[in-house]
Parts: C-alpha cells; sequence; structure tokens
C-alpha cells in the first residue's frame, strides 16, 4: 500500500528542488548546443543566490531580485565565455577558475562587508510567493506537485517547450546550432562565430542566475556560501544525458530532483546521513556512464 502522504511530500519536495536545477540545465544546454560547455554553472548559480537575496532585502521586492539575479549572471556568463571565445582559454580550465574565483569572491564580500562567515541572513527578504491551484489543490500526487509552486516553477516549465521552437524554428536558434556543430562552415557564411556563442554563454549566466535567486528566495530565505552544493554539475550531466535537447534534460532533471528529496526523506527515517547524502551524485554517475556507453554503441553503429 502506497503512502499518498509520503509520495504527495517526496513529490512536493522534487518540484522544489527542480525548478533551479532545469533552469541552470536549459542554459547550459544553450551555450552546449552554440559549441561551449558551461563548467561555471556553480559559480553563476551562486552569484544569482548571493545577489538575489541581498536585492530583495534591499528593496522588499522579489521580483527585482530575480531581475538583478538575472542581470549578474548574464554578466557572469559573459566575462566567462570571453576568455573562452576572446583568450582562447581551455573551456574545463576557464569554467573551473571562474567558479573558483566567485566561491573565494563571495567568501570575501561576506567576511568584509557583511561581517559573517558563510550564512547571511537578510533583513526584509521577500520570499518568491507561492501560486495555489483551487481546483487542482486537493488532487492527490498533482496537486503536490503543480499548486503551491512559485514564478519561477512556472517560467523552467515554459522554458522547455520555448527553448525547442527557438532552437529548432528560428533563425538565431538554426545559426546557433550550425556555430555549434559546423564551425567552419558558419564562418565561412558569415556567421560572427564568437561572437553568437557569447551571447549563448549570456544566456546561460541569465538562466543560471535566476536558477541561484530561487535557492536563495525560493527554498530557504537566505543565503549559504555553500548554498549552491553541486547542482551546477548536476545541471551539466542533466543535458549531457538529455543529448542538448529541452524535453530529456528537464525529464532527467526530474530523475535528479526525485532521487534528492528521496535521499532527505531517508535521512529523516534514519538512515546514516552520510550514506544517504551520497544517493543523487550516485545517479548522476551512473546516469553518465549509461549515456556514454548509449553514446559509444550509437557510434559504432554508424561506423559498423
Amino acid at each position: 500500500m502506497i503512502d499518498t502522504g509520503m509520495l504527495d511530500s517526496v513529490l512536493a519536495a522534487a518540484a522544489l528542488l527542480w525548478t533551479p536545477l532545469a533552469l541552470a540545465a536549459i542554459g547550459g544546454l544553450v551555450n552546449r548546443v552554440g559549441g561551449i560547455v558551461n563548467i561555471g554553472l556553480e559559480g553563476q548559480m551562486l552569484i544569482g543566490a548571493l545577489i538575489g537575496a541581498v536585492v530583495s532585502g534591499a528593496t522588499g521586492s522579489w521580483a527585482l531580485a530575480v531581475l538583478a539575479a538575472a542581470v549578474a549572471g548574464t554578466l557572469g556568463g559573459l566575462a566567462m565565455s570571453l576568455c573562452i571565445t576572446r583568450l582562447r582559454a581551455n573551456q574545463i580550465i576557464a569554467g573551473l577558475g571562474f567558479n573558483i574565483v566567485v566561491a573565494g569572491l563571495v567568501g570575501y564580500l561576506l567576511d568584509s562587508v557583511f561581517d559573517v562567515s558563510a550564512t547571511l541572513r537578510v533583513d526584509g527578504l521577500e520570499p518568491l510567493p507561492e501560486l495555489d491551484i483551487p481546483v487542482i489543490d486537493d488532487l492527490p500526487v498533482v496537486g503536490a506537485v503543480v499548486s503551491g509552486r512559485d514564478p519561477l516553477f512556472w517560467l523552467a516549465v515554459l522554458c522547455v517547450p520555448a527553448m525547442s521552437i527557438w532552437l529548432r524554428h528560428t533563425r538565431a536558434g538554426l545559426r546557433l546550432r550550425a556555430t555549434g556543430s559546423e564551425t567552419d562552415t558558419a564562418a565561412s557564411l558569415g556567421l560572427s562565430v564568437p561572437w553568437i556563442r557569447d551571447r549563448s554563454g549570456m544566456v546561460a549566466g541569465l538562466a543560471a542566475g535566476i536558477a541561484g535567486a530561487h535557492l536563495s528566495l525560493g527554498q530557504v530565505g537566505l543565503f549559504n556560501q555553500d548554498m549552491v552544493a553541486g547542482r551546477g554539475f548536476i545541471a551539466l550531466a542533466a543535458f549531457y544525458f538529455g543529448r542538448s535537447r529541452p524535453l530529456p534534460t528537464a525529464l532527467a532533471c526530474v530523475l535528479f530532483a526525485v532521487f534528492d528529496a528521496t535521499q532527505a526523506r531517508l535521512q529523516i527515517a534514519g538512515i546514516a546521513t552520510q550514506l544517504v547524502q551520497t544517493l543523487p551524485y550516485v545517479v548522476v554517475m551512473v546516469v553518465l556512464t549509461g549515456a556514454g556507453i548509449r553514446g559509444a554503441r550509437a557510434r559504432n553503429r554508424r561506423t559498423g
């Protein structure tokens, strides 16, 4: 017999955890389609989380806070992209370096400006509002997933079909795909490959900044230096698993979010915390291994 109360609790938590993963993964997907693997999603989410918390407390407006986080993430995405496209830095090194610099800068600001060590509690912080759907709210399972969600959840949901349409049926989307898959051909046709990739990096940063704002405004109501906690890398795994397609990427985020929510419930049940906390990352490794095997088999079929 399935405990519907526990199931609803896990699904509600998974929906909450899915939102920042999906936003960051969709942004990273755009960058990947353009030919850049965005390892810096972690740092861009951290920027958005801090800026979102600070601006929310200063203005009392969650909307202005999300907008400020989006702008900050966009600038971070552009800065990292310029290192790759203009200074020709290695993508992996540039992304890891960006994450390290952001983490160090955030730690410095917390200590020197806000006089705190790791956690910043912002007075007057305005959290994201919850949007209740009266009829659906009472439905089992469905109500737990969709009712009471915040605006950024619905933004993430809408981004999935919107991004699919944009990539496949618009001139800008087709140019981005050409830049990523046929770089020399795109350049020979007069397309500015570095600028197109920079714009895709800005989109990735924008989405990651909003994802970070969701962590501070939609989940915990404060900022912590370690609150991103590997979600940028999980988002990276999601769009790799989804083969840079929006719907499979979003579904991969659902898988990771469900396991993340489940491990929280298992901790409450008394199972060893250290063991349970590894569950989402074990799932990431299994998924990436499966995706790699699947890709190798596909290549073998094409060459055989």
